[in-house]
């Protein structure tokens, strides 16, 4: 019995109960589009994080004042930025940029929104890569004029104007102060480390002295470091460790600060998405072993009703071997042809949840890629000769003159 035979009379087997093989091959579609999906999905979720933190910056290290199990840390100032951008302090440092960042209201004519004000100098925007749809960033007079200027986020311009767009010279008042809006951001979207355009930005004089008071004028909440190339960073983190405890008088043990690279931030939602991948995949993957149980069932069944044909062909000469082989290729093609279906519904599903998320402005699109096709597939056909090796094998076993018999 050749292959195309096989495979031939499989499915004119198959073809006799056609709403119960449907059935059947059903539980796998959506165990393998579940599995796909879910996987897409998750991938999806995991490109969208990298996407914003790559946003955020190349060759960055997060600089925050507090330490483990140190108390009253010494905060972080203007003058250790002016120590981390000096040269010969720390070679390996391309430029520092202090910020202070806070919550308040922003509101105009009867509209307010609660957002987070940042601020910030002029090189806060190259070092961020942030870009402005209209207007201009804030510049190197208003930062020492103390301008009451402010830069929009775009969900904060919508919520306030209810446009994005002809805002420059409108004013807003944060915290009941006036502010002259010059610019607005370019939309950089939401997602796992919140929204780039739920925020504010001013001057960092103007927010020390008038918004975001702290106990002294040279305190600021974060340093954003970049190194002069990503081969660099590991040096540049430690000179900066090396400056800051020397200045701030503490040991690399007791330090009362921290410090964070980009590299360990991808590590570390790389590491949460990988997992939440993984989780998604084995609980897609249980509706795929359900799959499974149904075909075994069906398959039982169906040695059930064949056993006088199984009979019949024994004593006509057809050996164990022959009778197996023909009910796990059943059994593997139920599983195939739910595979196939399933990748085409899975590829469906994606294109779903990318729309919908796209309407929500979620920053997700999921990722169907060809080692999740193959890894379903395969999986699919695996459960289905798994599954239908039992009741194949008891096929195979019976004997010729009982299963005549068989009424």
């Amino acid at each position: 019995m050749n292959f195309l035979q096989i495979i031939y009379e499989a499915l004119e087997s198959l073809t006799v109960n056609k709403l119960r093989s449907f059935l059947t091959v059903l539980g796998i579609v959506i165990g393998v589009a579940a599995v796909i999906a879910m996987l897409a999905i998750g991938r999806g979720a995991q490109q969208s994080i990298n996407d914003q933190i790559n946003s955020l910056g190349t060759n960055v290290i997060y600089v925050f004042s507090g330490g483990q199990d140190v108390r009253n840390p010494r905060p972080l100032t203007t003058d250790d930025v002016a120590a981390i951008s000096d040269p010969a302090q720390a070679p390996a440092v391309l430029r520092a940029t202090p910020i202070m960042q806070g919550s308040s209201t922003v509101s105009i004519r009867g509209e307010s929104v609660r957002t987070s004000v940042v601020g910030v100098e002029p090189q806060y925007a190259d070092l961020t890569n942030l870009t402005t749809s209209e207007g201009s960033f804030v510049t190197e007079a208003q930062l020492q004029q103390r301008s009451a200027v402010v830069v929009l986020g775009t969900d904060v311009a919508d919520g306030l104007f209810g446009r994005t767009t002809d805002l420059i010279g409108e004013t807003v008042r944060i915290d009941n102060q006036v502010f002259r809006v010059v610019g607005v951001l370019e939309s950089k979207g939401g997602g796992g480390f919140g929204s780039q355009d739920n925020r504010v930005i001013v001057p960092l004089t103007t927010a020390q002295s008038r918004i975001l008071r702290r106990s002294t004028r040279q305190t600021v909440d974060q340093i954003i470091v970049q190194a002069r190339s990503s081969e660099e960073m590991t040096l540049a983190v430690e000179q900066v460790k090396s400056l800051l405890n020397a200045r701030h008088r503490t040991t690399p043990d007791h330090q009362d600060f921290s410090l964070i690279n980009q590299q360990d931030i991808l590590n570390i939602a790389g590491s949460i998405t990988g997992v939440l991948t993984l989780f998604l995949g084995g609980i897609a993957g249980i509706s795929l072993l359900v799959g499974g149980i149904g075909i075994m069932n069906i398959m039982y069944v169906t040695v059930s009703e064949r056993t006088r044909e199984i009979g019949l062909r024994k004593a006509l000469g057809a050996r164990k071997f022959d009778i197996m082989v023909q009910f796990l290729s059943e059994s593997a093609l139920l599983s195939l042809i739910g595979g196939l279906i399933g990748i085409l519904v899975a590829q469906g599903i994606s294109l779903l949840v990318g729309f919908i998320a796209a309407q929500n402005d979620v920053a997700i699109t999921p990722l169907i890629q060809t080692d999740s096709i193959l890894l379903a597939t395969l999986f699919s056909a695996a459960v289905g000769l798994f599954f239908g090796f039992y009741p194949a094998r008891r096929a195979a076993n019976l004997q010729p003159v009982e299963a005549l018999r068989y009424e």
